[in-house]
């Protein structure tokens, strides 16, 4: 059995997915836990979490979250990757001491984290890369993870000249994967591409992804979820029996504004749907109750919601398109940023949804919902992915990977 550090950015999502496999490899005997950047809260349930220490001038892990919730224009993505360098810098000027102090013997980190697979190597120990968003591994024809480009076999030079562009952006991030690479004596690493090992785990899949040459580089085990979270679970709401029920999630970036889910509701109205929305706990109660839906909370049971519904409206968050084509329903997305508008241009490529239409449209984003709903042949494709991901493995598959590196 094994002590296994998790090192991955302190958002939400990334977090609930290292959980989930967390607690399958303690269900084994194995002994995981977090090491997160200093200040870092997580959800983790039983599984500990450690922190590397601030330093002066290290920017707080809250303004950083509250920044990266507010992707936007250039300046703002420039600013996400300058704190995403001081993440990887902070835990690289701490990590080595506290893995020793921790006796960990294994690292999984996040690919998205470079930091995980650099203090694995400066130690000498095992070490497997998961992507929780999509994965950055390139490919032929495979646009970056942040464009909603689609799959364009033949134009690799243009692909070529986009990813140039993207190291530019992301030179920040490249200058410190660089010094801390030569100061922990390894071989040259300037990009993200450089840190993901030679074993990784993804939750994309096959049936959702682009085509990629095999073998993947990954393996594809599909959503990393806690057994309870895939329990069909009673709904604190009446299922109306004379309307489809449309299921709505924006996460945490657009589940304060008003604006949206207002229009949703006006849209969902003129096509004879109940909306249910999740606000992720972003509206006050006399806000979420103003709004003309079906049902308003915080949080629900998303799988269980998700099996009853006949539509997802969602920003395109990896897990919350992954839970929707699980349950084999499909999408209308309003990608913001990170790897949105990748999840979307593949989920276009498969044709299991549409794109959002603007939210000064309700009347259009109607004919959409009506469209969706009358699409046998979306349907059968989101059936059939949700077949694929049934036997894609999951968490028990991700965990039977692990143990192969101990």
């Amino acid at each position: 059995m094994a002590r296994i550090a998790f090192i991955c950015p302190p958002y939400a999502a990334h977090v609930a997915s290292f959980r989930a496999l967390g607690e399958e490899l303690a269900r084994r005997g194995h002994e995981p836990f977090f090491l997160l950047n200093a200040g870092a809260t997580a959800s983790t349930g039983a599984i500990p979490v450690h922190h590397v220490p601030r330093r002066p001038g290290d920017p707080p892990v809250a303004e950083v979250l509250h920044r990266g919730e507010r992707p936007g224009g250039i300046l703002s993505t420039l600013r996400i990757v300058a704190d995403s360098a001081a993440m990887t810098d902070q835990l690289c000027a701490g990590g080595v001491e506290q893995l020793r102090l921790l006796g960990a013997e294994a690292v999984i980190g996040d690919q998205m984290e470079p930091a995980g697979y650099l203090l694995a190597r400066a130690l000498g120990l095992p070490f497997c890369g998961l992507a929780c968003a999509v994965p950055i591994d390139e490919a032929p024809g495979v646009p970056l993870p942040f464009l909603d480009w689609p799959w364009q076999p033949g134009e690799e030079a243009k692909l070529r000249r986009t990813a140039q562009i993207g190291d530019l952006l992301s030179a920040k991030q490249g200058k410190v994967i660089a010094a801390w690479a030569a100061r922990f004596g390894l071989p040259p690493h300037r990009r993200l591409q450089d840190c993901l090992g030679q074993v990784q785990v993804a939750q994309m899949i096959p049936a959702l992804d682009f085509p990629r040459p095999e073998p993947l580089p990954f393996v594809p085990v599909g959503p990393l979820r806690r057994p309870e979270e895939l329990e069909d679970r009673p709904l604190p709401f009446a299922v109306p029996a004379d309307r489809p029920l449309v299921f709505a999630t924006m996460g945490t970036m657009l589940g304060g504004d008003l604006r949206v889910w207002r229009s949703l509701a006006s849209a969902c109205g003129k096509a004879g749907a109940a909306l249910v929305i999740a606000h992720g706990g972003r509206l006050t109660e006399a806000q979420a109750a103003s709004l003309d839906v079906h049902h308003a909370a915080a949080f629900l049971p998303y799988r269980a919601v998700m099996r009853r519904a006949a539509l997802v409206i969602t920003h395109g968050g990896s897990n919350t398109s992954l839970d929707a084509l699980a349950c084999g329903v499909p999408l209308l997305v309003r990608p913001v940023g990170f790897d949105q508008p990748g999840n979307y241009a593949r989920i276009r490529h498969h044709y299991l949804g549409l794109k959002l239409e603007k939210l000064s449209r309700p009347r259009a984003i109607a004919a959409q919902i009506r469209r969706v709903l009358g699409d046998e042949g979306m349907w059968a494709r989101c059936q059939a992915v949700a077949r694929a991901l049934a036997g894609s493995g999951g968490t028990a598959q991700a965990a039977d990977v692990v143990e192969t590196l101990l």
